[in-house]
């Protein structure tokens, strides 16, 4: 039982070992992030083996919809020649979409409310954008940080911006995700627990947790839909970056 609603997000580990300096134990965080995997590949793995029916059921419909959307995205954000990076885009969709959703559950741990582990989705990203730019274009990737037609005085002044702002993207990409799945999933907490103490009182305050428990619903329903923006908003700025590190923009 929780006593806090900031306990939903802590760390706890359920078998501690290591070797010198590295920690190997077995937490939440991980067990949660292996479940939102699992979860994501064993429903792919059923509309494999059973195949796609002509007359899809509902969640062959949700399925495709988040497929045919996140397929859009990426055609409309990369165009033609980011369709290639459609498997990564569409995974990075799927889970964090699972992570978001799976943390409106009581009692579970909710992964995208932790900075470590936004980061490193993030700097996956990053690095993968990188890694794109640099055998697209290669050393000719510099001109990201020099826009054309930039005198050598203005040169001084604009090269260490535009290094802070490229460094800074996965930071900012990390932090949005966090924010707002801390935010969300705390004020539900909070609020769930308000009508709980108000309810366990007795008296008038056990017909007036009616009123906290409404908010709570209204609430739900737009905590899923910010599970789904943030999806979203993660993916589409990762199919910008890539879009960038394509055209050297």
């Amino acid at each position: 039982m929780y006593y806090s609603p900031l306990e939903q997000f802590q760390i706890l580990p359920f078998l501690s070992f290591g070797v010198g300096l590295f920690d190997f134990s077995i937490t939440n965080a991980m067990i949660s992030t292996c479940g939102g995997l699992a979860f994501f590949l064993f429903v792919f793995f059923c509309l494999s083996s059973y195949g796609l029916s002509c007359f899809p059921t509902r969640w062959q419909l949700v399925l495709e919809g988040l497929y045919l959307n996140t397929a859009g995205l990426v055609w409309d954000s990369v165009g033609p020649r980011g369709q290639k990076y459609f498997p990564f885009l569409f995974v990075i969709f799927s889970f964090i979409l699972i992570s978001n959703v799976s943390g409106l559950v009581p009692y579970s741990f909710t992964i995208t409310s932790h900075l470590i582990q936004t980061m490193v989705l993030a700097l996956t990203v990053f690095i993968g954008v990188m890694i794109i730019c640099a055998s697209t274009h290669g050393f000719h990737m510099l001109s990201l940080f020099l826009p054309g037609g930039t005198s050598i005085v203005l040169a001084f002044l604009l090269v260490p911006i535009e290094i802070v702002s490229y460094i800074f993207k996965p930071l900012s990409l990390a932090v949005r995700l966090f924010a707002n799945m801390m935010a969300g999933h705390t004020l539900l907490k909070v609020i769930a627990g308000f009508a709980w103490a108000m309810m366990g009182s007795g008296g008038l305050l056990l017909v007036a947790h009616i009123v906290p428990l409404a908010v709570l619903v209204i609430l739900f329903g737009l905590e899923l839909a910010v599970a789904l923006i943030q999806a979203y908003v993660f993916t589409i700025l990762s199919c910008i970056y890539i879009n960038d590190a394509i055209a050297l923009h």
